[in-house]
């Protein structure tokens, strides 16, 4: 009886003594989307902070395809032990969901959370020749004519696509969806007049903006952006209580240790503080965020519920 308690009581502090000693060896962070995206870009700045202040090296994987699906779904299977984490958006986490009969995987019982760590800024874009100039133009020109305005998508069920939707459901108008096999088609298509607007990433449509191709109406921000001060928002323009914006969170298995989730988060935010990442995120049209794991797990249920009566609504499907 003796020898057992004195097996398990070691096996207890050895685990203990492993979990304070994370990590020993260099992180994955699968990214279940294209180099190159928002998403993408946020993960190395931070990472790369991180693996400094951490003394590991922390290795990007990208994993693009199925909406996101495969590679969330490698993640899930994955050790719970720290090394494989995942660097997701809002739409793998809290919109393909709500649009996928057969889930692979589910977000809140199959993952931990660890930190919310940046979000994407978001804008109302018109085509430069338009004769709109603010979110109340555009929706007053959308009533005084149902359906013949069109905006451009990333695809169906893209976040795009979501965004307009909540966009029109808000303001009780209705638009014609034109999807594109991407975001970045989308914004050039506004620009080339192809769709009179849509709703984007700053970081998306910014080179659009500067070359005078397409022009911003709004932004999907609570207050107006510092890098546009003279863009209103949505809300103050014509949609009262509009907010919009995308995620980047990390997460990890089910069933990783509470306390390597909070070492985690804790140097989620400690990166964030660092002046040189705010300023590398600012220019990519990010906002640092930085949250514990538990406000990222209700952020995460929260959202859930709110796309999942949005996209029931308008009967959203996906490509």
């Amino acid at each position: 009886m003796k020898i057992a308690t004195f097996l398990v009581t070691t096996a207890l502090a050895l685990s203990a003594h492993a979990q304070s000693a994370y990590p020993t060896k260099p992180i994955k962070v699968i990214v279940p989307l294209a180099a190159g995206s928002a998403v993408d870009n946020a993960a190395r700045i931070v990472t790369e902070k991180m693996a400094r202040n951490m003394g590991v090296g922390i290795v990007i994987e990208n994993q693009p395809g199925a909406a996101g699906l495969i590679g969330a779904g490698n993640v899930a299977k994955a050790a719970p032990d720290g090394y494989t984490l995942g660097g997701f958006n809002d739409s793998i986490m809290t919109m393909v969901p709500n649009m996928t009969p057969k889930m692979p995987w589910d977000i809140t019982k199959d993952f931990e959370p660890i930190s919310l760590v940046a979000t994407v800024e978001w804008g109302l874009v018109v085509n430069a020749q338009a004769p709109e100039k603010t979110a109340a133009d555009l929706i007053a020109a959308a009533k005084k004519e149902p359906g013949k305005i069109n905006y451009g998508s990333g695809g169906n069920g893209s976040p795009q696509h979501i965004a307009m939707a909540l966009l029109a459901s808000q303001a009780g108008i209705q638009m014609q969806h034109v999807p594109y096999k991407g975001a970045t088609q989308a914004a050039v298509g506004v620009g080339a007049g192809e769709v009179l607007t849509a709703m984007q990433g700053i970081s998306t449509v910014k080179s659009l903006i500067q070359a005078g191709k397409v022009r911003l109406i709004g932004v999907t921000t609570p207050r107006r952006m510092a890098q546009f001060p003279d863009v209103p928002t949505v809300g103050e323009s014509g949609l009262p209580g509009f907010e919009f914006n995308s995620w980047f969170a990390l997460m990890a298995p089910a069933g990783t240790p509470k306390e390597i989730t909070a070492r985690l988060a804790q140097e989620v935010k400690k990166a964030l503080e660092d002046p040189e990442v705010k300023a590398k995120l600012d220019a990519q049209g990010l906002t640092p965020r930085g949250t514990s794991p538990e406000e990222l797990g209700i952020a995460t249920k929260g959202q859930l519920a709110k796309y999942g009566e949005l996209i029931r609504r308008n009967g959203i499907t996906a490509e």
